[in-house]
């Protein structure tokens, strides 16, 4: 069992400080009361909290404990999760050690082990092991934090033992930070500096609602957790199996732009394009094809690509996926029994296509052996861009020399007379879809013909 905290002292008061400074509350002493009573609930968070807060440093070889300085470079922070000892904390603030130091607040010092990692979403366990029965932090549900709502950072910024800053939730739901795989980022302004890495993120009942992991530098008051929810998940695996085990579907998939929703049928960012289906996986055994669109997996909506990505690697192998696409303007919900995902899985295709508007440029001729063989084809036969003439559309939606087109307006060309006769259908002022694969990958583009 969790070495319970003591029960926190009602919070409810704080909503009479709004009313204080609104002028509702009279007496002076009431106000100066009211607020006296908000500084309590903090610092006795604080004191239930901290205990349960750790330093970690990432040993070397040939590395004494206690030569080690508390600042040292490479320092972050951690949370003690359960009394057995393990501890949440940063995958990158452990890096490639087997062994961290670990030191509590009242400074004793461990040799954790480190029980797994996962850089998919930075996050690692580790293990101390003490007959001692030690403070842990209690999870909370991430799905309930609100843009608004108070949070208190705790860790060891630059080797300052135990910091802890109040803020509030500034943002949730942040991807695209290019700083793991799965993102779906907490935004808070507590400050979070170089050493609060693995630290926790409370809320005001002293629950775990994030695990911070990052800071944009040039910014102030931006700094970004992993969501509780997220980590528990990762949490039970690593201290089960040592690894994370994901669900897999095996398509190729992008935004679904404003040119690509019109050309669909749908509403720009009403779900998640495939551009590629990968034979002999999950999706293409259930029929999933590319140019299907992706709107929800059990029930959960997927707007973007991480969200999918995220939606699925949430699910375990084995486990069947209610997707819902929308095919030819209809939907369909599609069970689609998951697999395990592969180390070096491709998961998004292309970035969102420029919106410029210059002509287009393209020069095509059939596919043969050799030139399959000198841009990694896989394909013996096709339509084989050739040229793509600088400063044309093309080139602008980043179109290039061995590209092949696998379609024209959702129709399959094998041949150059295939594109030309697929051009000639299109009408004047018509934009033209284009699938495109490129050695192992494949993504849509929207472009405007020329001679139109």
């Amino acid at each position: 069992m969790r070495t319970p905290f003591p029960s926190p002292r009602p919070i409810h008061h704080i909503l009479a400080i709004g009313l204080f400074f609104l002028g509702t509350i009279p007496a002076q002493a009431d106000g100066l009361q009211m607020l006296e009573d908000m500084q309590t609930v903090i610092t006795e968070l604080a004191e239930r909290v901290q205990p349960s807060v750790v330093s970690v440093a990432a040993i070397r070889p040939k590395e004494i404990l206690r030569d080690r300085p508390s600042n040292a470079p490479g320092s972050g922070s951690g949370v003690i999760i359960d009394t057995d000892g393990h501890i949440i904390t940063n995958n990158h603030v452990v890096s490639d050690a087997t062994e961290v130091e670990v030191r509590l607040s009242d400074k004793t010092r461990f040799v954790a082990q480190v029980i797994g990692k996962d850089p998919d979403t930075d996050l690692a366990i580790l293990k101390i092991t003490t007959e001692r029965k030690l403070p842990s932090a209690k999870f909370g549900d991430s799905s309930r934090v609100k843009v608004g709502q108070w949070a208190l950072a705790v860790g060891n910024p630059f080797g300052l033992d135990r910091t802890v800053t109040l803020g509030v939730i500034s943002g949730i739901g942040r991807e695209n930070m290019n700083l793991s795989r799965y993102e779906n980022f907490l935004q808070t302004d507590a400050s979070i500096n170089p050493g609060n890495s693995g630290g926790p993120l409370f809320n005001l009942h002293g629950e775990v609602i994030g695990i911070n992991t990052a800071i944009i530098n040039f910014a102030q008051g931006i700094g970004f957790a992993i969501p509780s929810n997220m980590a528990k998940q990762v949490r039970d695996q690593l201290i089960v199996h040592g690894k994370v085990v994901r669900g897999w579907l095996g398509v190729g998939i992008q935004p679904v732009t404003a040119e690509l929703a019109v050309k669909f049928g749908v509403t720009e960012g009403d779900g998640v394009l495939v551009n590629e289906v990968f034979e002999k996986d999950p999706a293409a055994r259930a029929g999933i094809k590319p140019g299907d669109i992706i709107t929800k997996v059990d029930g959960n909506f997927v707007d973007t690509p991480n969200a999918l990505s995220r939606v699925i690697a949430g699910l375990l192998p084995g486990a069947t996926a209610r997707v819902e696409i929308v095919r030819d303007g209809q939907r369909q919900l599609i069970p689609v029994p998951l697999s395990e995902r592969a180390e070096s899985a491709v998961v998004a295709s292309l970035p969102p296509p420029s919106k410029s508007e210059a002509k287009l440029g393209l020069n095509v001729q059939g596919l043969t052996a050799v030139l399959a063989e000198k841009f990694k084809l896989k394909e013996s036969a096709g339509v084989l861009i050739s040229k793509v003439e600088r400063g044309s559309e093309a080139e602008a939606e980043g179109l290039r020399e061995g590209d092949l087109i696998k379609e024209v307006n959702r129709v399959e060309v094998a041949s150059v007379a295939d594109f030309t006769a697929g051009l000639a259908k299109v009408k004047r002022g018509e934009r033209v879809l284009l699938r495109i694969t490129r050695e192992t990958r494949a993504f849509y583009v929207v472009l405007n013909p020329a001679d139109k």
